[in-house]
């Protein structure tokens, strides 16, 4: 293979990855695998949103044919009128599109901002759908150690600056670690972004599960907030649409018209079908969504309530929220081993640090990140089990 070719920049897709070391393992009925590696439903989307596809699909021909690259209007104007009702400032239509996922609206943006050379500023540990698109694009990744509760600090984001710096990227609540920043967080990023002359990138595909009330932050307030926030966001999460692939990017018009160009000749609209499901959703499922919700808020508590007996064997909670625990482990191996180790030996597949560290940075050997989006309080209680016991047969590890 062509080493310059641009795919030959990065690493191989994570969860693929993962997935491949359960290649030759036998698990069995009564110990069957935990999966906690992906951050995804694996239920089906509600039986009234399920009927909703189906007459979409049988009675409305349009939804076969391609539409408006940018997205169907009827969901832009949904989007635009929900979050300026959920953050107190003003969203219009024309300042949001629709994409084929969030993933797309990434890569979207950062084509939209960056050349060969340029360089964009990751908190880590980093989303690494994030590091491999910016690998692929040429882009330089300038990592930003976290502070105290994996928070990032944006005086420390200030002294990475440099000529080539195109964005900030920030992710609440936090993949891979769960953390939700303070809103006086985001905002002293958006003043330095604005002050510098670069964007500031928000994902804010876990929004629904944030356990605060309210708007977690109040940058669309400013008046000219388009001209430095890019907010993305995902229906996968929230209504099971994982399958359909509709994100969405809220940003200014004049942006979204470049972005216009990377859609067009990547996917030229996004699907028809999922769009008009994800507006359905949005029209229908508000109470099912806070259900959803609640739900994944006493996972959350599970992880918390649940974690001394790990603690009390050396492991640590660094962060927990929406889908995610991230922990630091008591062994004297890397994270990338342990891993395998415990599908072998534990039946538990999630994911090592060292996917969302760069190679030259320890910490990441010392990581891991727990999935709970598809076990409950008693899949929680389970999943410790195993780990305790793990750490106990193996305390010289």
């Amino acid at each position: 293979m062509d080493q310059r070719a641009r795919t030959s920049t990065t690493f191989a897709p994570p969860v693929m990855e993962a997935r491949r070391w359960l290649d030759g393992v036998t698990f069995t009925k009564d110990r069957p695998l935990i999966n906690v590696s992906q951050a995804a439903p694996v239920d089906p989307p509600p039986a009234a949103l399920r009927q909703a596809i189906a007459d979409v699909a049988l009675n409305e021909p349009e939804a076969h044919l391609y539409g408006p690259v940018l997205g169907l209007p009827e969901l832009r104007a949904e989007i635009a009128g929900q979050w300026t009702a959920a953050y107190g400032g003003e969203v219009r239509a024309e300042q949001v599109c629709i994409t084929s996922g969030c993933n797309q609206a990434f890569t979207a943006a950062i084509d939209t901002l960056c050349t060969d050379g340029d360089e964009v500023i990751l908190p880590i540990p980093y989303y690494f759908n994030h590091r491999m698109w910016l690998d692929m694009s040429g882009v330089t990744t300038v990592c930003l150690p976290t502070r105290a509760g994996l928070i990032p600090d944006a005086e420390d984001a200030a002294a990475l600056i440099t000529p080539r710096t195109r964005a900030i990227v920030l992710v609440s609540p936090n993949n891979p670690a769960g953390v939700e920043y303070p809103a006086e967080t985001l905002r002293a990023f958006y003043d330095l972004c604005k002050a510098r002359g670069i964007a500031l990138i928000v994902d804010e595909t876990y929004r629904d599960f944030d356990a605060r009330s309210g708007a977690p932050h109040d940058l669309f307030t400013e008046a000219d907030w388009d001209q430095t926030l890019i907010q993305l966001y995902s229906f996968s999460k929230a209504y099971r649409l994982t399958g359909h692939r509709v994100g969405a990017m809220v940003a200014s018009p004049a942006r979204l018209a470049e972005v216009e160009k990377f859609l067009d000749t990547v996917a030229i609209c996004p699907n028809q079908i999922g769009q008009r499901a994800a507006l359905w959703g949005m029209r229908n499922l508000g109470q099912w969504l806070a259900g959803e919700r609640h739900e994944i808020l006493d996972r959350r508590a599970a992880i918390v309530e649940g974690f001394p007996r790990l603690a009390a064997q050396g492991w640590t909670l660094l962060g927990c929220g929406a889908y995610f625990a991230y922990v630091e482990h008591p062994f004297g191996i890397r994270s990338d081993e342990l891993a395998r180790r415990l599908v072998k030996d534990a039946g538990i597949l999630l994911l090592p640090g060292t996917m969302f560290m760069p190679d030259e940075r320890p910490e990441g050997g010392r990581q891991l990140r727990i999935a709970f989006a598809n076990i409950d309080r008693a899949g929680v209680a389970k999943l410790f089990d195993r780990l305790e016991e793990f750490t106990t047969a193996n305390s010289g590890l």
